[in-house]
């Protein structure tokens, strides 16, 4: 009898809700319809999914690509009920960034960081005052602390010197490069955000390190793509998802630690570093209610500082020294230049490479080709906006897909290889491109871009003045496609031997 009555309620239960639940999904498509109509074209979202059909069976980049293809430079995805402009090309990706800034200046929605940052710091915020003070204090303040000085350019060639003594220890023995990488960018980030260095053996910067590196790969990862479309429900779903949120807990824990022994010995009349300015400020600000110096936006500042630059510094290298290898000519080039200019009895400076055109083309074009941040980070409208013969509201999302510029044929000629005649003109001098924006461009471009180019430089330089590069594969098993492909391009794991030159 309880059973029967429970059949009976379960099926009048479920009459009940199936119109409710049909008309729910009928007005969610006809409300997704009716700002189709206000946006540009692309494929047929399904309620509440979107186009999870279309972007579900494969790397998000090349699904992208695949729908320029049929749907212009200009289209619309939905990411779950999330409409999203993609703009395509150099023309229309350089509008957006650059010559209406102003019109896309507002941090589009990254839920993978919006959860967990909550609006604050100078990289995740979508207020765009806040977004502004925090980046003007942040840029003064990094550059009071060496970014863009000699001080900075000291404090990297003493870092490279530090990394070819431990290179030199491995004696010759097969290891992923990386693991080195990342610890020498770490610490000049750490020099100028905490005012000190870490020994490489040092628990807490192996554990920043690797909670990084750990944290950049699951969020370019299909458990990432797939958060972003549905971050309320994946919150609650097990996956690897919740490692990189439990990791974005542990490094905002991390600061606030290295934040709280700042204040225990400041001297406000001689800041040591980013976090002692930014606490000096903080004290002056005190009594403005609206202030954007508190301790929230000093730990996600602080944050975005150093994840931002420890990651895109080491896959670059990463990824450098594996092309390298792939292409003993060009290496053969660059390392003849080296001793030509510089020799093997000193650094390498900034100032060298303004003398070494070959090198200088080769940095760019390998920032070019691994097309680091593939889809740009997300912008959004800060008003209603006419954009190419489309409207796009107040607050539309935009993904600028700089993939797109970097490998744009009418700005390289080579632009599906890797090739240094991209950079080079008929005379073998290097050549400024206006398609080179691996890390965007125009007024809400990467802070730490000019600190990343003298690293990789003065890096680069000082590992090839020291050593040979020995591949534990075969040339034509190095495999330069990255393992990896979403928010960031990350080369596959490889293994080379070290193998000193004197």
């Amino acid at each position: 009898m309880i059973s029967e009555l429970a059949m009976y309620f379960s099926e009048d239960i479920t009459l009940f809700l199936a119109p409710g639940v049909t008309g729910l999904l009928c007005f969610v498509s006809l409300s997704l319809l009716r700002r189709r109509g206000k946006l540009p074209p692309g494929p047929t979202p399904l309620p509440l999914l979107g186009n999870i059909l279309q972007l579900g069976g494969g790397d998000i980049v090349t699904l992208l690509g695949k729908m320029r293809e049929k749907y212009g430079d200009v289209f619309t995805i939905y990411l779950g009920s999330r409409p999203v402009v993609v703009v395509n090309g150099y023309d229309a990706v350089k509008e957006v960034y650059v010559d209406r800034a102003d019109d896309f200046l507002g941090r589009g929605d990254t839920a993978t960081f919006d959860t967990t940052c909550k609006n604050h710091g100078v990289a995740f915020t979508s207020d765009i005052d806040r977004w502004r003070e925090l980046r003007r204090f942040s840029l003064s303040a990094m550059r009071d602390f060496g970014m863009g000085k000699k001080s900075i350019e000291s404090c990297i060639i003493e870092e490279s010197q530090c990394l070819v003594t431990k290179l030199k220890q491995t004696k010759g023995s097969f290891l992923d490069p990386k693991q080195f990488f990342n610890k020498v960018a770490c610490n000049v980030i750490f020099s100028i955000v905490f005012g000190h260095r870490h020994d490489y053996e040092d628990t807490d910067l192996l554990d920043v390190v690797k909670t990084i590196g750990e944290t950049f790969y699951i969020i370019s990862s299909r458990w990432g793509q797939v958060f972003e479309m549905f971050p309320r429900i994946m919150t609650f779903i097990p996956g690897k998802h919740q490692q990189f949120l439990s990791n974005m807990q542990k490094l905002l824990q991390y600061v606030r630690k290295r934040v709280e022994k700042n204040k225990e010995t400041l001297d406000p009349d001689n800041p040591r570093d980013y976090v002692d300015a930014f606490l000096i400020k903080m004290e002056k600000d005190k009594n403005n209610p609206n202030s954007v110096y508190n301790m929230e936006d000093l730990v996600n500042s602080t944050l975005h500082i150093f994840f931002a630059g420890v990651e895109t510094t080491g896959s670059t290298l990463t990824y450098a020294l594996l092309i390298f290898m792939k292409n003993p000519d060009v290496l053969g080039k660059v390392c003849e230049e080296i001793d030509r200019f510089i020799g093997q009895d000193r650094s390498p400076r900034m100032e060298d490479r303004n003398q070494m055109p070959f090198t200088d083309a080769v940095i760019h074009e390998i920032q070019r080709f691994i097309d680091l941040i593939p889809m740009g980070v997300p912008r959004k409208t800060t008003r209603d906006v006419e954009f190419r013969g489309y409207h796009l509201p107040k607050h539309t999302n935009i993904y600028p897909m700089i993939t797109t510029v970097l490998k744009d044929p009418a700005c390289f000629p080579y632009s599906n290889e890797f090739n240094p005649k991209n950079f080079l003109d008929e005379n073998g001098e290097f050549r400024k491109n206006d398609g080179f924006m691996p890390l965007a461009a125009g007024k809400r471009n990467c802070m730490g871009k000019a600190l990343a180019r003298m690293e990789i430089f003065i890096l680069i330089v000082t590992i090839l003045q020291n050593f040979v590069l020995k591949p534990e594969l075969s040339m034509r098993d190095l495999d330069l496609r990255p393992g990896v492909s979403g928010f960031g391009n990350l080369p596959k794991s490889y293994r080379l031997a070290f193998i000193p030159n004197n």
